[in-house]
Order: C-alpha cells, then sequence, then structure tokens
C-alpha cells in the first residue's frame, strides 16, 4: 500500500437497497479523489440496483467487487477495500476498530429501520450500530418516497441519537442541467458534512461574497 494511502483518512461507505446507487458511486469517486481511503460494503439489494440504474455489474466476491471499484474510481491501489456482508473482523465492525465516518448512500428504509433498532444483522447494520455506540459521525442518505410514519419515527429516533438524516432531495437553485448536476448536489452537501473539500458546487451565498470581494477590492472596504 502506498504511504500517501495508509497515512489518508478514512471514510466507511455503505451501499444499500434504496433507489439512487449514482449517489454513492459519485461519492467514491469524489472521496478517492479527496484522498481518502474507502472502506465498502455494498448490501445484495444494492447490486442489484446498481446494475439496474447503472452500466455497473459489481461481481459477489469481496475480492473481485474490490477490483471492480478501484478501476471505476481511477483508485490507488488500497485506497478501495471492499468487506464482505458478515466480515466481524472488518474494521467497521468493532468500536476497537479505526474511528472513521460511515455514510450509507443511498440508504434504505430496511437499513434505517435495522439501525433504529439496534439490529446487527450484517456488516453493514453493525457498522452503523458502532457509528452509534461511538458518538462517530453517521450520515444515512435516504431515498424513499412518501415517507410512511414507521420511516419518520426512525428518522426522529437516529437523529436523537446523533445522525444525520439526509435525504436525496436535490435543489433546483443552481439551476442543474442535467442528472450529473442534481446527484453532485447531494454528494457535495455529504462532502460538506464531512469536511472535505468540493468544487461540485458553490456554497450558498459565495457567489454575492466574491462579488463583494471583487467590488471592494479587499477586505475591509464598506458598500
Amino acid at each position: 500500500m502506498p504511504e500517501s494511502v495508509s497515512k489518508a483518512p478514512t471514510i466507511n461507505l455503505a451501499f444499500t437497497g434504496a433507489s439512487g446507487a449514482q449517489y454513492g458511486l459519485r461519492l467514491l469517486q469524489c472521496l478517492v479523489a479527496a484522498g481518502c481511503r474507502v472502506h465498502v460494503m455494498v448490501s445484495k439489494a444494492a447490486q442489484i440496483v446498481i446494475a439496474t440504474e447503472t452500466d455497473l455489474k459489481l461481481p459477489g466476491s469481496p475480492s473481485a467487487m474490490q477490483k471492480v471499484l478501484t478501476e471505476y474510481a481511477s483508485a490507488q491501489p488500497g485506497q478501495v477495500v471492499v468487506f464482505g456482508r458478515e466480515d466481524w473482523f472488518s474494521p467497521p465492525a468493532s468500536g476497537s476498530g479505526e474511528k472513521a465516518p460511515l455514510v450509507v448512500c443511498p440508504c434504505s428504509t430496511g437499513t434505517l429501520s435495522a439501525m433504529a433498532t439496534g439490529a446487527s444483522n450484517n456488516l453493514i447494520e453493525r457498522a452503523g450500530d458502532v457509528a452509534l455506540k461511538e458518538r462517530r459521525q453517521l450520515i444515512l442518505v435516504t431515498r424513499e418516497s412518501p415517507y410512511s410514519q414507521v420511516h419518520l419515527e426512525n428518522m426522529l429516533k437516529l437523529t436523537q441519537m446523533g445522525a444525520v438524516i439526509m435525504p436525496a432531495s436535490p435543489g433546483f437553485y443552481h439551476r442543474p442541467e442535467s442528472i450529473e448536476d442534481l446527484v453532485d448536489f447531494i454528494v457535495a452537501r455529504i462532502l460538506d458534512h464531512l469536511g472535505l473539500p468540493q468544487d461540485l458546487m458553490p456554497r450558498w451565498g459565495e457567489a454575492r461574497v466574491n462579488a463583494k470581494m471583487s467590488r471592494n477590492d479587499g477586505f475591509g472596504q464598506q458598500d
């Protein structure tokens, strides 16, 4: 493993069976581009969704999947690591493992329910349980419509436990011209929450601040 990868910040990224595979795949590309090491977990349902919504076909074994995702994200060797669904010895499975944020993107309502109730039937659910008990950053990119009372109650419960619920509901004030622009809107918000640099879209108010600075030719000037 290159030294630059071994010293890079780690992000745990889980794909579950909700629609919106493009969000997670684009996030993977951006995390790699930002120099992060990414620990990836993919549910069986997510494999089906990815194959349905994109041209990417993920093989069943973690090692083969890792090779495909490494190439897809243009990652360095060892930068993308894929763990199996019952790999209980992987870092995300224990509070004694590496302290890293967990992003579930997209997050199915089934996964939402499992995390809200403390189920740990697979590695993704266990990783969420660990994130909550260790007070680590947990971002759940939910994708469902409409939400039932059960979904909303689970979201409230997880929010009260410290998770961030970030529905895949892109805004339009940046005047998107493509599906990619809509995907980037959500991915940019995730990167912002992770404290990672991003140039996918300007932050709210930046254009106005830059215009004022240009007009005033620096700080300390008044309109």
